[in-house]
């Protein structure tokens, strides 16, 4: 667990990640609030508020005596979410910093494309 964000958001995070994974399909079971609360050793009032959150969002949907389910779509809706929460997080920042710095947009771009093929091992 993350000391620096609610535990919580925690849970909801690690919802949606099973979910990009594929660890969670849509249209199958999330484990119960009480089995996140006994798992990571919390209330499950506060298990509860992380999937209620999802709930919310459309990510996850409740039927009624048996637990609560993936929905159909979640996968789109959280890959658009975090799309958008990157483009917010990284991409303004480092627009911002690199005009800041006098870095082209072209420049930029090849900075990125230097980097990724050094990732894949391309010279």
């Amino acid at each position: 667990m993350d000391a620096m964000r609610p535990i919580f958001i925690q849970i909801a995070q690690r919802i949606e990640n099973d979910i990009l994974s594929g660890a969670l399909l849509e249209e199958t079971q999330v484990p119960s609030t009480n089995e996140f609360a006994g798992f990571y050793r919390i209330n499950p009032a506060t298990a509860g508020k992380g999937v209620n959150l999802l709930v919310d969002a459309g990510i996850l949907y409740k039927k009624r005596g048996i637990g609560m389910f993936v929905a159909d779509g979640a996968l789109a809706r959280i890959r658009a979410n975090r799309r958008e929460q990157f483009r917010d997080e990284f991409v303004r920042p480092l627009l911002a910093e690199a005009t800041g710095l006098g870095i082209s947009r072209a420049q930029l771009a090849d900075m990125i494309l230097s980097e990724t093929n050094k990732e894949e091992g391309v010279a």
